[in-house]
């Protein structure tokens, strides 16, 4: 009834005015005068050149991604090249057959799919003797013993990876719970009992040994010993320990001169140097304590060779002994000078800062437990020898002595208001040869000590803590799930869709986990996501340390020195003066040192001048990790997961960078 026709440019809007009654009228084809008008507006030449423009676009595509396929291959290419120059591929073992193998069936599967995907095959809604075609028989094949035989494997597999995803999600919301009831609370320790010390008198001080193990650090020597030469404590009540075990004559020389210019100022500083240098670390500090003078001294304090503490670090620890006869360590934090030098130090700044001010904190502050960071710590010395000392069994010499002690009825603090500056590795390949350390060792200790640990004095609650939480959850448990899930399962599931992993497992809990860990470092959210990714990306070293250490593998015994650049901070700048005064009486100096020394110090100084160039390296397993994940995020476009595919390209991109080594600085 009188409808009103509105006439656009690619539609026909007709408005009825009594909807309740109206009629149905047909609209004539496009031949109708109508569109004439529309039709004579899309001539044949304006359709060529729109035609053009989208094929002009399509090749503008295939061209960029051209490029930039032949730039990664070039780069890869050259990665080799230079790997093989200077050192072969890392070492091939088990893990890496294992994943190309996975990767080779991956590949395959995927042709498969895509050939399915095209053909239109979808066998779950047809019967065996309808197919035809050896390609048919052949995914039909595959798809049944998928079904009945891989999905079920997988399935299981994934429900206890998810499990334990789900423990030790819960074990670090506990932690951080307890971390944000010390903050409200205002926890901290506190000094047992207050005594009026006489500054003017030097015999109301502990006699306190310090100690600096270092090897081959020529770049930090200088620092670490000048930070602890000028430690606010009597002279007459503190001894200072240089333990060389370098076995390069250069730097021995030049850490000698450090040590004589230091004594000259009347610094109580002496140097040891190992001929025999067994049990890495461990032996060095056992050597230093076997001296005859230690008998004297009750505390002794460890630095490592980049850490440089502030002059009242032994005023802010040590009287936290005092009327306190079961403490044995107290333990201080971390504090970086190089984290804002590069992406992966960002990384490495936020897993440390939530290790120390949530993981250290409360097991410190609830358990009077926790391992020892293995320096920036003050022990009782008692507490060290009744424990056994330190041992060579293992290297992580630092947990081992931690362990025993506790088991002996040690109590441990750790001051979080108390930090210690020092460097992060720069370069991936020094941050890879850490934490292969750090994760290998536990699984060693934890084989070595358990059976002391269920045959001990201590409560049912303390065996638990040490075996379940500390050994099981947080140093095995946490790696395994890590990689298994997340690197394995996760890109079978694109071609075992019967075992998919649901999306709150690979996103919803990860970033809020992710956002826990960072709460310690509030300025690295913006470094969220790639903190998550590169999280992953080290499960598959830290699995590899792991399993290592735990079946007592060859690669379980490595101990590389972490590399050192020797970076300077703001206080340092306040001993510029002091390296001036060092310089203008260096000939003096060299003069009490042999002819010998002399020309192995113009040696350094031309080695100086002429740095080594920087170059990157190989990593296998990233790199087959990186193409199996890329290979399921090509599936997973076939099945339009959404939240699957872009984890997975972002979490293989992430591998592809880690494996050529484009993270973080390269080494010398």
């Amino acid at each position: 009834q009188n409808p009103r026709v509105q006439m656009y440019s690619n539609s026909v809007v007709v408005t009825m005015e009594k909807p309740k009654s109206f009629s149905i009228v047909e609209i004539s084809t496009p031949n109708s005068p109508m569109f004439c008008e529309k039709q004579r507006a899309a001539s044949p030449k304006q359709f060529t050149w729109v035609l053009l423009l989208k094929v002009h676009r399509v090749f503008h595509c295939l061209s960029w991604l051209t490029r930039g396929f032949f730039a990664l291959s070039s780069t890869i290419k050259k990665r080799i090249a230079v790997s093989e120059e200077e050192k072969p591929f890392e070492t091939k073992g088990k893990l890496y057959r294992f994943i190309r193998a996975l990767l080779l069936v991956s590949v395959t599967c995927l042709a498969f799919e895509v050939l399915a995907y095209f053909q239109n095959w979808n066998f779950s809604m047809i019967k065996s003797l309808e197919v035809k075609g050896i390609w048919e028989w052949s995914y039909m094949a595959w798809w049944s013993f998928r079904t009945d035989y891989i999905a079920p494997m997988v399935l299981m597999l994934s429900k206890v990876c998810v499990a334990l995803f789900l423990i030790q999600s819960l074990d670090r919301f506990v932690l951080c719970i307890g971390c944000f009831w010390i903050k409200y609370k205002k926890l901290k320790p506190v000094i047992g009992v207050e005594e009026d010390v006489d500054v003017e008198d030097p015999s109301s001080f502990p006699m306190v040994l310090v100690q600096i193990p270092m090897c081959n650090e020529g770049e930090v020597y200088s620092q670490s010993i000048s930070a602890v030469c000028r430690l606010d404590w009597p002279r007459s009540r503190l001894l200072i320990q240089v333990l060389d075990d370098s076995d390069d004559e250069n730097i021995q020389l030049l850490i000698k001169n450090e040590v004589f210019s230091w004594s000259q100022k009347g610094v109580n500083i002496i140097y040891r140097h190992r001929f025999i240098r067994t049990g890495y670390k461990a032996g060095n500090l056992k050597s230093a304590m076997n001296c005859d003078y230690v008998k004297d001294y009750e505390f002794v304090a460890i630095f490592d060779a980049d850490f440089r503490p502030n002059p009242d670090f032994l005023k802010l620890t040590v009287p936290h002994f005092k009327g306190n006869p079961e403490l044995g360590l107290v333990q201080a934090r971390w504090s970086f000078v190089n984290k804002d030098e590069n992406l992966l130090t960002r990384l490495q700044n936020i897993n440390l800062c939530f290790h120390f001010e949530v993981e250290q904190q409360v097991n410190g502050q609830f358990l009077n437990f926790f391992g020892f960071n293995g320096t920036a710590g003050v022990w009782r010395i008692k507490a060290l020898e009744e424990s056994g000392g330190w041992l060579e069994r293992t290297t992580v010499e630092d947990m081992d002595i931690a362990v025993r002690a506790h088991l002996n009825g040690w109590k441990f603090i750790f001051l979080n208001d108390v930090r210690v500056l020092c460097e992060l590795p720069e370069s991936y390949e020094a941050y890879k040869k850490q934490q292969h350390r750090w994760h290998s060792g536990p699984m060693q200790l934890f084989r070595l000590c358990l059976p002391s640990i269920i045959f001990s004095k201590v409560s049912i609650w303390q065996k638990a803590n040490l075996i379940f939480l500390f050994f099981l959850l947080r140093k095995l448990i946490l790696p395994f799930y890590s990689f298994t899930l997340f690197c394995i399962i996760l890109p079978l599931t694109m071609f075992i869709p019967e075992a998919k992993l649901p999306v709150w497992v690979i996103c919803y809990i990860p970033i809020f986990m992710s956002m826990l860990n960072i709460l310690p470092a509030p300025k690295s959210f913006p470094f969220l996501v790639p903190y998550l990714l590169f999280e992953n990306t080290m499960s598959v070293t830290k699995f590899n340390a792991m399993v290592s250490g735990l079946f007592q593998l060859g690669s379980a015994y490595e101990w590389d020195v972490t590399k050192k650049t020797g970076r300077a901070s703001e206080s340092d700048l306040l001993a510029v003066a002091e390296r001036e005064s060092k310089s203008y009486n260096r000939d003096k100096i060299l003069r009490r040192s042999s002819e010998s020394g002399l020309e192995i110090l113009s040696k350094l100084q031309e080695n100086e001048e002429n740095p080594k160039k920087k170059r990157n390296k190989i990593y296998r397993k990233e790199l087959v990790l990186a193409f199996l994940l890329l290979t399921a995020c090509a599936r997973s476009l076939l099945s339009a997961q959404g939240v699957h595919f872009y984890f997975l390209l972002f979490q293989g991109l992430s591998f592809l960078v880690v494996g050529l080594d484009l993270i973080g600085e390269q080494m010398r």
